[in-house]
């Protein structure tokens, strides 16, 4: 049995590309959205010719959402309000939104090394507020950089840290992290944590900018995560 799609809102843009052609290595359908399906249709083209034999397809934003029960949603900060609302009718009950967006300050052009202030704490939880109730946001992929994953030859060594309030949508969530070579999920505890994974974006940005390389996360001391 193949696994069920895996809708990318952003899809055209380096984060959420770069996860499109790594699941869809992996052997995972993806269904790549855009505000204009010519731009998803255009990156789901380029996503084939990395990946042959892999299943990706381009639609708009609301058509993609339908057709998967995990949905990531790896826009830049600036662009999550509008997306959320714009989808909150598209989302259903019983989905998990995998929320990537982190408030550097680069999105309202500030330096990226600066972490916005957030009234609910986090990307994350104001995602929460804003998709409908019976939907579950698992925050995730803060600190794997987009151009990286894109680049199939570059091997991956990195662990994601992913937050949420429940156990069961961060499990699913992990597993098809874990389905990309190089990636470990690892449990960082409540959605209220994402606060702090969230900052290590910027982190990461000025050190990679300051030792002109493009370093990841790996926890050390842990052997087997634990969901």
């Amino acid at each position: 049995m193949s696994p069920s799609p895996v809708p990318i809102v952003g899809g055209t843009g380096a984060l959420g590309f770069g996860l499109a052609v790594r699941l869809a290595r992996a052997g995972v359908p993806v269904v790549i959205g855009s505000r204009r399906r010519e731009s998803a249709e255009e990156a789901a083209a380029k996503a084939r010719e990395r990946v042959p034999d892999g299943e990706v397809e381009g639609v708009e934003n609301a058509d993609a959402v339908a057709r998967g029960d995990i949905v990531f949603l790896t826009v830049p900060f600036r662009a999550q309000s509008e997306n959320l609302t714009n989808l909150r009718n598209a989302l259903r009950e019983g989905q998990i939104l995998v929320d990537a967006t982190v408030p550097i300050a680069a999105a309202v052009s500030g330096k990226a090394t600066r972490l916005l202030g957030v009234p609910q704490g986090s990307a994350a939880q104001q995602a929460q507020e804003m998709v409908p109730d019976e939907v579950t946001v698992v925050s995730a992929l803060h600190t794997v950089a987009g151009h990286v994953l894109s680049d199939l030859g570059h091997p991956l060594d990195e662990d994601v840290l992913v937050c949420g309030d429940a156990r069961e949508p961060k499990r699913r969530v992990a597993e098809l992290i874990d389905r990309i070579d190089g990636l470990r999920a690892v449990n960082a505890g409540a959605l209220e944590t994402a606060r702090l994974v969230e900052g290590l974006t910027p982190l990461l940005i000025s050190v990679n900018s300051r030792n002109k390389v493009t370093a990841g996360i790996r926890l050390t001391g842990l052997d087997e995560p634990r969901w």
